[in-house]
């Protein structure tokens, strides 16, 4: 799909992640605008407030942008929450509530986004290529190698993953393609609110380039998906080679 001149949401665009990728999208011709749970000075493009557990307030806030950007040709979600907690034992925090908070944002939140976006992409004929829209959803490499300490986000982006092929599959008579992104470890706020001794062990697992990856280079990512249209129905690691090892109640048990 051309990038130039259509309409892009961003989800979770006013920062880290989404921000760099609504940022990327904007400078190379995109129409973009942002939905997230609270503006940001960093992002001064169409915004709209929503909370995407919220079914009708995603569902107003992609018929607001869509007023500014136009036809809704591809979303990008980047929307989530963190979890690193003990489930048992010494240094145990994760409470059922905070279980079901990280299921209701990452994975009913992607549900919610996608069916609210495929909905608005079902308004706009195909393009001269027979296609309306691009979804790119936002899962983790700890959906597919959690270590100790991360069930509840592993279960939030794990279900993220499940859903993406059927989604593809279903969507597709309409032209409208599927794909999610899993990250390793990215310079964001989310990722570095995790205890330090954790910090300190992931950043020495990346094995090239020696760092955490930068927002650009996911935004870099979700531009190839949507330019890309034999990107559908699957899940793309994007991690320099990293692997999670399986972690330590110590980094919990001694942070407590």
């Amino acid at each position: 799909m051309k990038i130039a001149g259509i309409g892009i949401v961003v989800v979770g665009g006013a920062s880290g992640l989404g921000l760099a990728t609504a940022q990327l999208l904007r400078e190379i011709g995109a129409n973009v605008g942002v939905m997230d749970l609270e503006a940001s000075a960093s992002w001064d493009g169409p915004f709209v407030q929503a909370d995407v557990t919220l079914e009708q307030e995603v569902a107003s806030g992609f018929a607001l942008l869509v007023q500014e950007i136009g036809p809704l040709r591809a979303v990008v979600n980047t929307a989530g929450i963190g979890s690193a907690a003990l489930s048992v034992g010494t240094g145990a925090s994760l409470e059922v509530a905070q279980f079901r908070r990280v299921l209701e944002v990452n994975a009913l939140g992607t549900f919610i986004v996608a069916r609210e976006a495929a909905e608005q992409m079902l308004q706009v004929g195909p393009d001269e290529d027979g296609e309306r829209g691009v979804l790119v959803h936002t899962s983790s490499i700890v959906s597919l190698e959690g270590q100790v300490g991360t069930t509840a986000y592993a279960a939030g982006k794990g279900a993220i993953n499940a859903m993406t092929l059927p989604l593809a599959r279903e969507l597709a008579r309409f032209g409208i393609r599927v794909m999610t992104i899993a990250p390793g470890i990215f310079e964001t706020r989310m990722f570095n609110r995790a205890p330090p001794p954790m910090l300190e062990w992931l950043h020495g697992q990346v094995q090239y380039p020696y760092r955490p990856g930068y927002p650009r280079e996911y935004a870099a990512m979700a531009r190839h998906i949507i330019e890309n249209p034999m990107l559908n129905g699957d899940t793309l690691r994007l991690d320099g080679a990293y692997r999670v090892g399986p972690g330590s109640a110590d980094h919990y048990e001694t942070h407590a």
